[in-house]
């Protein structure tokens, strides 16, 4: 009875309005029983639709009323993005300043992120230099501006200073008559490669001293030589280091990783060598430890130097033979070369 008394008043309310919201309402209906046959389940509009129900929400004030298969909401964002569109348009067409090409506005990221002391003038006068003429407004939109004072990155400071560091430690080997030998190397760090290496019994702050001096001449000892704060590194040891004029830098108490190279090759020194032989004496580790430091520094490639040997290995080409492997130390490790037939 409800639904009866609804469409009674609906239509006498359609009699009272004008002809022409008449048929808009009609239009409207007969729309959105299209796009209900056409999509059953859930209606799908297409352009046109989206299109003819702006247009309605501009031209009948009695639109919302009649709107079922989706919001009015939906509507007026439909508007808004054709408002948006059409003046995104008009503007893309518009002529103006070419738009700057990709290579060049990286190459002015590159150029503000490498030097960050440079300007926006500096860039330009740069970017001139190499026949690229851009204006300064153009290079202070794409320049990268650090979010805080310049500074170089602790790469670009260990690079810098590579050539200028040395670290020294001690580590221990016991032997088959279960005494502890003390294992001194001196570890350059711009070709990891190791300058110097002793074996005692007993280390002392003299004895420590002595090598030094034999690892270095006076004429080129390093500037900064990293070491732990071990009572072998005493008094003795640091007055020869202030008579070489080398530097010291001490780790913090208990903190090995801050001296991470003399880690490492301790670590690859046990791994491909002493931790397969059996160590009888000190002659004996001296011996072990110089047959592997020969293969170190002409045969083993780092990681760290490119894949590369501290003494830089030359590349064999094919023309140079065939490859073979060569033992070395009674099998302990081995290296590949080519040799000739």
């Amino acid at each position: 009875m409800k639904e009866v008394l609804l469409a009674i008043f609906a239509s006498v309310r359609a009699g009272l309005r004008s002809r022409a919201a008449l048929q808009l309402e009609v239009l409207a209906l007969r729309h959105q029983l299209a796009v209900y046959q056409r999509c059953p389940t859930r209606p799908r509009t297409k352009v046109a639709d989206r299109l003819l129900w702006a247009w309605l929400s501009k031209t009948w004030a009695g639109w919302r009323n009649t709107l079922v298969f989706v919001q009015p909401s939906t509507v007026i964002a439909w508007q808004r993005r054709r408002f948006r569109d059409h003046w995104a348009r008009l503007s893309r067409a518009r002529p103006g300043r070419p738009r700057l090409a990709k290579a060049v506005q990286d190459l002015i990221r590159t150029m503000s992120t490498a030097n960050p002391t440079w300007g926006s003038r500096r860039i330009v006068g740069e970017l001139a230099k190499l026949g690229v003429p851009v204006a300064k407004a153009t290079v202070e939109k794409y320049m990268v501006r650090p979010r805080q004072p310049p500074s170089p990155t602790w790469r670009a400071f260990l690079d810098n200073h590579v050539k200028d560091l040395v670290s020294v430690d001690f580590f221990v080997v016991p032997t088959v008559a279960f005494k502890v030998l003390f294992v001194f190397i001196v570890l350059a760090h711009a070709r990891r490669r190791i300058v110097h290496f002793n074996v005692t019994e007993n280390p002392t702050a003299q004895w420590t001293a002595h090598q030094i001096s034999e690892a270095f001449p006076w004429e080129a000892a390093p500037r900064y030589l990293i070491l732990d704060r071990d009572w072998v590194y005493g008094p003795p040891f640091q007055t020869r280091m202030e008579r070489m004029g080398i530097e010291e830098v001490l780790t913090a108490p208990r903190s090995p990783w801050q001296n991470p190279y003399s880690e490492r090759v301790i670590g690859s020194i046990r791994r491909e060598c002493l931790d397969k032989v059996i160590v009888l004496d000190a002659r004996h580790l001296r011996r072990l430890l110089a047959d592997y430091f020969e293969h170190y520094h002409s045969w083993r490639c780092h990681r760290s130097l490119a894949k590369d040997c501290p003494a830089r290995r030359p590349v064999q080409g094919p023309e140079r033979g065939d490859v073979v492997e060569v033992a070395e130390a009674g099998g302990l490790y081995c290296h590949y070369e080519r040799r000739a037939a």
